[in-house]
């Protein structure tokens, strides 16, 4: 019941704010004869060159005219075909009005016909665009990916980049797609950019905000885990505003992500195998290679195998204020999963030493969730405090409780702040100066 008010109240919402976003078929009932026009005269415009007495627009006019001359179409049919077409030419055909909607945060193509997007938290179908079939659907992955230096086909059947946006894209074709071509598109969200924003939507606290500054610019070694979607790479963009602005970042990222508006950032990201299986660029070569650079910082987009060995020990040996995001669901799993990626580096190491290695590099680890209602949630700061019988022994600073559901099934909590004794990242934010948290655990001076 609630899944449908939504459907019923985002489409009337879209069809009041723009034409083009009324249903395909609202407007052409005919579905073959829509796809039947838009296949013409898309094949009639791929590799022509425009005349030079003609300007774009014109064009585009023009070889519509031809392709439905003799059809009986309407002013409004013959408009949005023209919408249409102009989408394929000058933005990334069916999904360009998706991509430019600010509601929407997730896009995904099943198939030329089943195409669900996300807004507000909730996944649902979106009836208002199609694509023709799957040759369509690869010819707008390729027109994607294809200013980022990336390729798709047979030989390279999966692919992850980014728009110019900052919108993460995967695509994933047969073979490995058995379904056919497929597209997530994961957007980037302009507006959440600051520690602010999170505080107004909820996320966090303006305790918990204060404490993430300080513990950055006190050069805390921080994880952001979470699982998919749940915010963790907007999180990372948000601590790494707060590294002052005379240090040296170098960021390292499968698909650049993130958006550091700081003066002095290196950006460094990983490159696929050519077509003779050479050339690779892993995580692990950059992180290795990132510390030749001089870093103030190394901040690594996500950690997900044998570069976690590497990025430890950067922390390790000097290279304080590192940032990093891992796909867990909580903090003690983090370390179960970050201890597993070590393991994979293929060294003689004891899973104790391991272990020990962990609690000597990192800080603090910072939980983020999707709750049930689609908000996005801190749920948990920790501190790894010390290492006792062979095991990580972790400190609870900040955490969110769920009490229950309200009537309109929101989740209903409280943030909590564990301060009767004082965290041991303490001695290190204070070591620099830092006062902003005293207050919190009571050590005014």
């Amino acid at each position: 019941m609630v899944r449908s008010s939504l459907v019923e109240a985002f489409n009337i919402e879209r069809k009041k704010s723009t034409s083009h976003h009324i249903t395909d078929y609202d407007i052409f009932p005919d579905k073959n004869l829509l796809d039947q026009l838009r296949t013409k005269i898309i094949e009639n415009l791929i590799d022509q060159e425009i005349p030079d007495d003609k300007l774009l627009n014109q064009f585009i006019n023009d070889e519509i005219d031809k392709t439905i001359e003799g059809y009986d179409l309407s002013n409004l049919e013959r408009s949005h075909l023209y919408n249409l077409i102009d989408n394929e030419i000058n933005g990334y055909g069916p999904l360009t009005e998706l991509l430019e909607d600010k509601n929407i945060t997730e896009i995904m193509v099943n198939s030329p016909k089943e195409i669900y997007i996300e807004i507000d938290g909730q996944i649902i179908r979106d009836e208002s665009v199609s694509f023709i079939n799957d040759e369509h659907i690869v010819r707008t992955i390729e027109r994607m990916i294809g200013p980022m230096g990336r390729t798709i086909d047979a030989t390279n059947p999966m692919v992850d980049s980014r728009l110019k946006d900052g919108s993460r894209i995967n695509a994933v074709i047969p073979p490995l797609s058995t379904k056919g071509p497929v597209i997530t598109i994961r957007k980037f969200k302009s507006e959440m950019t600051t520690a602010d924003d999170l505080i107004r939507i909820g996320s966090m606290t303006p305790y918990m905000a204060t404490f993430l500054e300080a513990a950055v610019k006190g050069k805390c070694n921080i994880i952001v885990c979470g699982g998919t979607g749940s915010g963790k790479t907007t999180l990372l963009n948000i601590l790494s505003s707060f590294v002052p602005e005379n240090e040296r970042i170098i960021t390292i990222e499968d698909a650049a992500e993130l958006q550091l508006h700081k003066e002095h950032v290196i950006s460094l990201e990983t490159r696929v195998t050519n077509y003779d299986n050479e050339g690779e660029v892993t995580i692990r070569d950059l992180v290795i290679n990132a510390l030749r650079m001089r870093p103030d910082r190394i901040i690594v987009g996500e950690v997900r195998g044998k570069e976690a060995f590497d990025m430890l020990q950067a922390m390790n040996t000097g290279h304080e204020g590192s940032l990093t995001t891992l796909h867990a669901n909580g903090a003690k799993d983090a370390l179960n999963r970050l201890e597993t990626m070590v393991l994979m580096s293929g060294l003689d190491i004891p899973v104790k030493a391991i272990r020990e290695y962990i609690t000597s590099a990192i800080d603090l680890v910072v939980n983020i969730d999707r709750m049930s209602d689609g908000k996005r949630k801190i749920t948990s700061i920790c501190e790894l405090e010390n290492f006792e019988d062979g095991e990580i022994q972790l400190k609870e600073i900040f955490a969110f409780r769920q009490k229950g559901l309200t009537a309109n099934r929101e989740v209903d909590g409280e943030y909590i702040l564990f301060n009767e004794t004082v965290p041991k990242v303490y001695q290190k934010i204070s070591s620099r100066g830092i006062t902003e948290i005293d207050q919190m655990f009571h050590l005014q001076k």
